[in-house]
């Protein structure tokens, strides 16, 4: 396998980005992995090199570069804490407007690079990721060919780039893996979701007895057989889509 971290050009500056792929068989289709709200860690590097090692070249970029930061660490689990408020305001700092041109530069950057295959590329996002992952299939329908949220957040709102708005405006087939307990996700918005995925390229699932941040080894929710199932879900969904 092949790690490095580059800086690569964006419309707003240089995002960080950690890239992971096989050192040979190449070229690899295109994974985009968006991080969560806690930013970039080694949780989501090993995260990336294991889906690199199914054969993909795994793009992870720090979407917090605009502020200046590259990694949150430990966050404390009150939710008052002046660190986790700092969080959600990073979060609160970006949108999906400025995320689609940082993968605008994330593509171009690919486009030079030999072990890259620029006509296959999937996409998946985690918490806050969610949509991007979702949008990043209908802002490139001619290259994303598959997307995954997973626990994503924000998935049905009323803006005109909401995720479940997503099926008339890609071919990808998109899958949404769902926390049972999720107060990002309730209930009623997963199955407002499900209802617009009707007779679409795409699959809603909840996963039974999950909370949000499931599938996150380091976190205290994370459940061992919900994250080895979204594993084998988010392989399967590449394989069908990301072959020649």
């Amino acid at each position: 396998m092949i790690d490095h971290q580059i800086e690569i050009p964006t419309k707003d500056g240089r995002t960080t980005t950690f890239i992971s792929h096989p050192e040979r068989g190449g070229p690899h289709p295109i994974i985009l992995f968006y991080m969560d709200a806690p930013a970039i860690r080694e949780e989501l590097r090993d995260m990336a090199r294991r889906l690199a090692t199914s054969g993909y070249y795994v793009m992870l970029p720090n979407l917090y570069y605009r502020s200046g930061v590259m990694e949150l660490g430990q966050l404390p689990a009150d939710p008052n804490s002046p660190e986790r408020k700092r969080m959600f305001e990073l979060m609160a700092s970006i949108n999906i407007p400025m995320v689609m041109e940082d993968t605008r530069g994330l593509l171009a950057y690919a486009e030079g690079q030999a072990a890259a295959r620029k006509d296959m590329i999937g996409a998946v996002g985690y918490c806050m990721s969610g949509r991007y992952a979702i949008n990043a299939a209908t802002h490139f329908p001619d290259r994303v060919k598959a997307a995954a949220s997973i626990y994503g957040t924000h998935l049905a709102t009323e803006e005109p780039e909401s995720p479940h708005l997503a099926a008339g405006k890609t071919q990808a087939e998109l899958y949404f893996g769902c926390a049972e307990t999720d107060i990002y996700a309730p209930a009623e918005v997963v199955e407002k979701v499900r209802q617009s995925m009707n007779g679409a390229n795409a699959e809603v699932e909840i996963y039974p007895g999950t909370h949000h941040g499931f599938a996150f080894p380091k976190r205290p929710v994370y459940n061992r057989d919900a994250a080895e199932r979204h594993w084998e879900r988010l392989l399967a969904l590449y394989r069908r889509n990301l072959s020649a």
